[in-house]
């Protein structure tokens, strides 16, 4: 049996409703009722004392959706994104917390944190992008917030996705792991990179593997995918059979090497949360991220 897709900002996604966007009508019609999700200027969500979403509708925050973002509906309710800077304070009353994107995706029904998701990466967008990259004029938002438009040149400039690819890179028994000198002591995962200008998916597996172990891929099968907003990548998930090359660590990795079934299945097992216990083994990605799964998803061939 397949492992489920179980990494978060995938399930209960909203109907983006593009047709919407250029519709001012229709959006202010829908404000009353909607709900605005509010996120500081270090991208963290408003939530209640429970630390749970707070997101009040229009009504409660007054006034229309004026620079506030739509992201689209859920049944016949519309959902928004707005900077809480631009709310009112009497609005805010019921939100003494914040919340970060990792801890509500552990933490939240999956359909609030997906929506949280596609908020901060659009907000994120915003508020680096301000400035048309073409003559430097001011952008002015559009579209119900997708679309930055340049007032002088007229340059139109679309939300920035990064593509990355992440492979469980195996050699037929084994799987390839590193880790970075920043994480904790026993935390390891899957290999990652960004793919690069005139490069296919697969040609970027190979370069990227090839950069960060020195092991030559001959294959690679694509999975799935994941929305990983920090700020703003979109996760392509492969399983890569590899030559069984001895590993050596490039420039980004303090070390790489090739993990047996057995020592994979005990890193699972481990607890994610205290990688930096005493204890033996390695501690693998976080239950919300694509790494997990694909190491799951070859754990599960392999046997």
């Amino acid at each position: 049996m397949t492992a489920p897709k179980t990494f978060a900002f995938v399930d209960g996604a909203l109907d983006r409703a593009d047709a919407l966007r250029d519709d001012a009508a229709a959006l202010a019609a829908s404000w009353p009722g909607a709900r605005v999700l509010l996120l500081d200027d270090d991208g963290n969500a408003l939530a209640r004392a429970d630390g749970m979403l707070f997101a009040p509708t229009g009504a409660e925050l007054g006034g229309g959706p004026g620079t506030a973002v739509f992201l689209g509906r859920r049944g016949d309710e519309a959902w928004f994104a707005q900077r809480a800077a631009t709310a009112g304070p009497a609005a805010l009353a019921g939100a003494p917390t914040r919340v970060d994107l990792r801890s509500a995706a552990a933490r939240w029904p999956a359909p609030h944190a997906t929506a949280f998701a596609q908020a901060r990466a659009l907000l994120h967008w915003h508020a680096r992008h301000r400035y048309c990259g073409a003559c430097g004029g001011e952008l002015a938002f559009v579209r119900a917030g997708w679309l930055g438009r340049c007032g002088a040149c007229g340059s139109d400039h679309y939300p920035r996705t990064d593509q990355a690819i992440i492979a469980a890179v195996t050699d037929g028994t084994r799987l390839l792991l590193g880790r970075q000198a920043t994480w904790p002591a026993r935390r390891w995962s899957v290999l990652a990179g960004f793919v690069e200008p005139g490069e296919s998916l697969e040609q970027t597996v190979a370069r990227e593997v090839m950069e960060e172990s020195g092991v030559r891929v001959r294959e690679a099968r694509y999975l799935a995918s994941q929305p990983w907003p920090f700020p703003g990548a979109l996760m392509l998930g492969f399983i890569a059979l590899a030559e069984p090359d001895p590993p050596r660590a490039g420039d980004e990795l303090e070390d790489v090497r090739w993990f047996t079934a057995d020592e994979v299945r005990a890193g699972l097992a481990a607890e994610w949360s205290g990688p930096e216990a005493p204890g033996e083994g390695i501690v693998l990605s976080a239950s919300i991220s694509i790494a997990r799964w694909l190491i799951e998803r070859w754990l599960e061939e392999t046997a």
